[in-house]
């Protein structure tokens, strides 16, 4: 088991995967547009599915007719062809199939390369 964590742009990561489910704790210290990462994309969203739990904080997921909002104590399924904007302070775990979550995050590397160089 492959355990990594991340800390830049105020988020902070600790993650894994298990068989072919990717499993991440999520602390964002500063608001985050995640709609950032998924420029080039399809649609310029992320189309990997995701599920979890809110433990502190919110998110507004933005889809193509409609947003959400996921609490503190919300459960969520967040379906393909999504963003996502999280609020400072937002603490959550995810679970998501790592095929497709892999695909997204070749995207979205790219993208916060050229985010961390400005």
């Amino acid at each position: 088991m492959q355990k990594t964590s991340f800390d830049e742009l105020g988020i902070v990561l600790h993650e894994t995967v298990w068989n072919d489910i990717h499993v991440a704790f999520e602390t964002y210290q500063e608001d985050f547009d995640g709609s950032l990462l998924h420029k080039g994309g399809k649609n310029d969203r992320c189309q990997c599915p995701h599920w979890g739990y809110i433990l502190k904080g919110q998110m507004r997921v933005i889809y193509a007719d409609h947003e959400e909002v996921i609490r503190a104590g919300d459960a969520f399924y967040i379906p393909p062809d999504h963003n996502a904007v999280v609020e400072a302070g937002t603490e959550s775990i995810e679970f998501s199939p790592n095929g497709p979550l892999q695909k997204e995050m070749e995207i979205a590397v790219r993208n916060f390369e050229a985010m961390r160089k400005k």
